[in-house]
């Protein structure tokens, strides 16, 4: 029997960053592309403003725990995740930055994913798609899910209700994208 392919990730920002919202794409994406996958939202008195994280495990076999105490793909939001969660990231892990609102660490046991997602998302004209933005250049980078299957995901959560900003979106995600081979 081969190796288990696993990811367990850990996604941090402000409340309001869209943070749940990335974690719960990724998960459905994850899902159409026949992987394993858990979901773990932390709410409490995260509000708007506060620090938002949800956990995500995504694997080829069986799951055992949604809780990710070190984390191979951290992605950091803003300055106040890094100092909160900026600790958490697994030898060798992606550790993926909005440097726009954020500082890397100085020394970093992984690679490092600097991402201008905010900048990105004002020069689109939209500064909530930063999410969208940092998920394009997460996923060229990782290869978590198939492209098709990340934007089938966007199409059926925000298809209905969002149908305006599904194309502002695309482009976010390609931008993001483009980023990473730049």
């Amino acid at each position: 029997m081969g190796e288990v392919m696993e990811d367990r990730m850990i996604i941090a920002g402000a409340g309001g960053q869209g943070i749940m919202l990335m974690g719960k794409l990724i998960a459905m994406a994850a899902m159409k592309d026949g992987r394993n996958i858990t979901w773990f939202p932390s709410y409490g008195a995260e509000v708007r403003g506060g620090t938002a994280h949800c956990h995500i495990v995504m694997s080829d076999g069986e799951i055992y725990s949604p809780q990710v105490e070190k984390a191979g793909t951290l992605v950091i939001m803003n300055d106040l995740s890094m100092k909160r969660f900026g600790s958490r990231l697994a030898e060798g892990g992606l550790l993926a930055v909005n440097t726009s609102l954020a500082t890397p660490p100085k020394e970093l046991n992984g690679r490092l994913l600097p991402v201008r997602a905010t900048d990105i998302a004002n020069e689109l004209g939209n500064i909530r798609i930063a999410n969208m933005v940092m998920l394009g250049a997460l996923n060229a980078a990782k290869n978590l899910v198939k492209d098709e299957s990340m934007w089938a995901a966007v199409v059926e959560y925000a298809g209905k209700v969002h149908a305006g900003l599904l194309e502002i979106n695309r482009k976010a995600y390609q931008r993001g994208r483009e980023s990473v081979r730049a």
